[in-house]
């Protein structure tokens, strides 16, 4: 008699084509992609206070124009720039 249930070999491949899909959409970001996010974060959290309540958080932590602030300036724009690459990274992948 026949059964209505598949064979296991034909049922077998069908997550395998799921997870397939979903994993050229997912994305899969390193240690520096995360610090770069968070550092970005950070400068955009920043400049939005500066903008609206002209209060900069940055040198009320580290001091106006001083040695310390001067390199959170710096590492926040390197990690933009490095955003800049991770975005056309991931928009390469998506295609």
């Amino acid at each position: 008699m026949a059964t209505m249930n598949a064979p296991a070999n034909e049922r077998r491949h069908i997550p395998e084509r799921r997870t397939a899909g979903a994993s050229l959409h997912a994305t899969h970001f390193s240690v520096l992609d995360w610090a770069a996010m968070v550092l970005m974060i950070v400068g955009g959290i920043n400049w939005g206070l500066v903008g609206t309540v002209e209060f900069d958080l940055v040198a009320a932590l580290f001091g106006e124009r001083s040695g310390w602030s001067r390199l959170v300036y710096a590492v926040v724009g390197i990690a933009s720039l490095y955003g800049i690459y991770l975005l056309s990274k991931m928009a390469a992948r998506s295609r």
